[in-house]
């Protein structure tokens, strides 16, 4: 039987009463907790398995992506605990001046964009989110023969997560 979680509390890092009513329940066993992926965080229905094997379905709108430490209530009334997976994305740096090739750095900015590969630009990195075969996106950057382009991945914590999505805000809604 899979329960299902759509009353969201809210999180537990930043409701010390919410945190405190997790730990009561954990005693309890009134407490589920599972750990889904950064990718899944945000869809509007999300089918998942607790850290003691139970089947758990989350529905939730997609306006908005779970966060470590958030908090649903199930239909029996149980406390639903989320965790994030590590999330791994590719990492494109230059060890040479970029101004050198624009053409070749434009058309690489059009082709992830073509592929709706979402991307990030933070401390002079490309951050690009794995959206599809690992071994495809890793050749389709390394075609563009770009001298200076280091192509490396990340394991990336949930505390360090990349915001990915369009929408960076954290809004429930009724």
């Amino acid at each position: 039987m899979t329960e299902l979680a759509e009353i969201y509390l809210g999180n537990s890092k930043e409701n010390v009463s919410l945190s405190e009513r997790i730990e009561k329940a954990r005693f309890s066993a009134l407490c589920l907790e599972v750990h889904i992926s950064q990718t899944d965080s945000r869809k509007g229905r999300i089918h998942a398995h607790t850290t003691t094997g139970a089947a758990v379905g989350i529905v939730k709108s997609r306006d908005w992506a779970l966060r470590e430490g958030d908090v649903l209530e199930t239909e029996e009334g149980k406390l639903l605990l989320v965790h994030l997976q590590e999330q791994k994305v590719m990492v494109l740096s230059f060890t040479k001046p970029v101004t050198e090739h624009p053409i070749e750095l434009i058309h690489l900015g059009h082709v992830l964009g073509n592929h709706h590969w979402p991307i990030i630009v933070q401390d002079g990195k490309l951050y690009v989110q794995l959206a599809a075969d690992v071994e495809v996106m890793e050749s389709t950057v390394r075609d563009f023969q770009i001298p200076g382009l280091e192509i490396d991945f990340e394991l990336r914590s949930p505390q360090q997560h990349l915001d990915f999505s369009p929408h960076s805000h954290h809004d429930h809604g009724s």
